[in-house]
């Protein structure tokens, strides 16, 4: 018998002073049986980093939602889907393959991925040099130490605030307070 996803709901009001977006987002995040708390964390973190481009690239006329994760591997962990259906950012968290990368940067307009964990600077000098040709993609480092402190913020019914100032990502609940910067790799 096939395990279950185990349901999350969200309560995520953003503050995102850099791009003047403030919006409150009331989610629900299914986390797959085989996936970490910290990974499914990082997803909510690069959801809160993106969110202001609903605004900023759509003007509006787009949503921002999670994926099906590692359900379906031909689906964004994180995306934003304009009225049309066309696809205008694609995001992956962790250390995907170079060719599902290419398959996503011909899928939509830009392609953002989050790595994060320790094994995540060895993944960059193993890809680094295919992704070079890959325009529409940019690549963000989250520190290992910050990815794995999500998961103290990590409950199955969540009130999150998120504080986005000068590139840092400061988010906030009753469980505890965490600042990230994420680090451009690419």
């Amino acid at each position: 018998m096939a395990l279950k996803s185990t349901i999350f709901k969200v309560n995520l009001q953003i503050a995102d002073i850099d791009h003047n977006y403030y919006a409150d987002h009331a989610m629900t995040l299914a986390r797959h049986p085989s996936e970490t708390d910290e990974r499914m964390m990082v997803r909510l973190v690069a959801l809160a980093l993106h969110a202001h481009d609903v605004q900023d690239v759509c003007q509006g006329d787009a949503h921002i939602k999670f994926g099906a994760g590692l359900s379906d591997p031909e689906d964004p962990d994180v995306s934003i889907t304009d009225f049309t259906g066309r696809k205008r950012l694609w995001i992956e968290v962790g250390q995907p393959e170079d060719k599902p990368l290419s398959k996503a940067c011909s899928k939509a307009d830009a392609v953002a991925v989050y790595a994060f964990h320790h094994a995540a600077d060895i993944w960059w000098e193993g890809i680094r040099n295919k992704l070079t040709r890959m325009n529409k993609l940019k690549v963000w480092r989250l520190p290992t130490e910050a990815s794995q402190a999500l998961t103290a913020l990590s409950e199955r019914s969540m009130q999150l605030q998120a504080t986005i100032q000068e590139g840092a990502l400061t988010l906030s609940s009753d469980a505890g307070v965490l600042t990230i910067e994420p680090i451009v790799w690419k």
